[in-house]
């Protein structure tokens, strides 16, 4: 089967494409054919080298593909099932449970960027009705972190007001999910052009954050004062003090990501006194993800994905997201 791997030290020069031997099934595994990834920001930090694996590591955390084959024991699927990856395999309900990113496809083990894969049933769930594999191998970290921000950390209900930040995956999903809960959005960005696309998504307010730069000011302004339910939280230590501006009495922000930074000052006295929550979020479970799929079947939620490559093209695939010039996902056609 044709793979893509990292070879050490990483960077898109040490991205290659190599054949290796399919994998079968064991005792209750399954075999997937993967016809489909799509990447994140964790997946690029992965192949730059920014996080270590074992050399020749197959990346992507995402998959979507057709079980080909079943191991002893198998009850889950049958061969012909279309069905799509877990990002945490062995999270399969209840609170947070993951040590670490051990068993990360991608990460700690090796993931989607594959002809073929073998894994436990218990790491995969079913691929939404209507859904393409390119559509579905949009949902597993993207989507489910955004899901669980705002669903499971929170209960984003119609009338809330949601604040999101940026145009990437976690962003757009967010965004959709608040608009098929009824709950008003205030996106944010610092392109008016990509700023008119979330408007046609939905957005009900728009802020460039460039030319105003105290947006949670802003935004606190939109509520009438009142403030934002939930705030979808990608910058991390650079934007903190603006999301905790936003913020309602009681408010809610979802912690997903560090674009900023990793460390940074933390206005503590306006979190405290706000009474606000923050909830680190590391994508979720697969009950989180079957319950996400359910919902999006219900709402006919569709991804935004801006372009597509095949995998012999990884290495494109990378550097168009490094660019930032994307709009929604970018996914791998395997």
């Amino acid at each position: 089967m044709k793979v893509a791997a990292v070879k050490k030290p990483g960077g898109l020069d040490n991205l290659v494409i190599e054949d290796r031997p399919d994998p079968q099934p064991g005792p209750g595994q399954v075999q997937v054919r993967i016809q489909a990834s799509s990447l994140n920001y964790h997946d690029f930090v992965v192949v730059m080298g920014g996080i270590p694996t074992d050399d020749g590591r197959i990346p992507m955390s995402d998959g979507a593909g057709e079980v080909t084959a079943v191991g002893d024991g198998v009850t889950r699927f049958k061969p012909g099932d279309r069905v799509l990856s877990t990002f945490f395999p062995d999270w399969l309900s209840g609170g947070p449970q993951m040590a670490g990113f051990f068993s990360v496809p991608g990460d700690g083990a090796d993931g989607f960027a594959a002809e073929q894969v073998a894994m436990s049933e218990h790491a995969f769930t079913r691929v939404p009705e209507g859904y393409s594999f390119q559509e579905a191998a949009t949902l597993p970290c993207a989507a489910l972190t955004a899901w669980r921000g705002m669903f499971v950390e929170n209960n984003v209900k119609p009338g809330d007001w949601v604040l999101t930040q940026g145009t990437g995956g976690v962003s757009i999903f967010a965004l959709q999910f608040a608009k098929a809960a009824g709950a008003r959005v205030i996106a944010t960005s610092s392109s008016d052009e990509k700023l008119e696309k979330l408007k046609a998504l939905g957005a009900d307010h728009l802020i460039n954050y460039k030319e105003t730069p105290e947006w949670g000011k802003k935004a606190l302004e939109l509520t009438g004062g009142r403030g934002v339910d939930e705030v979808v939280e990608i910058g991390g230590p650079g934007t903190m003090a603006e999301s905790i501006a936003a913020c309602r009495i009681g408010g809610h922000i979802s912690l997903i990501g560090v674009l900023t930074g990793v460390t940074g000052e933390v206005p503590t006295a306006a979190l405290f006194s706000k009474n606000i929550t923050v909830s680190g979020i590391t994508v979720g479970s697969r009950a989180h993800q079957e319950d996400m799929v359910a919902a999006i079947e219900a709402n006919g939620i569709k991804p935004v994905i801006d372009s597509d490559f095949p995998l012999d093209d990884i290495a494109k695939a990378f550097a168009h997201q490094a660019s930032q010039k994307h709009f929604g996902k970018i996914t791998l056609s395997i």
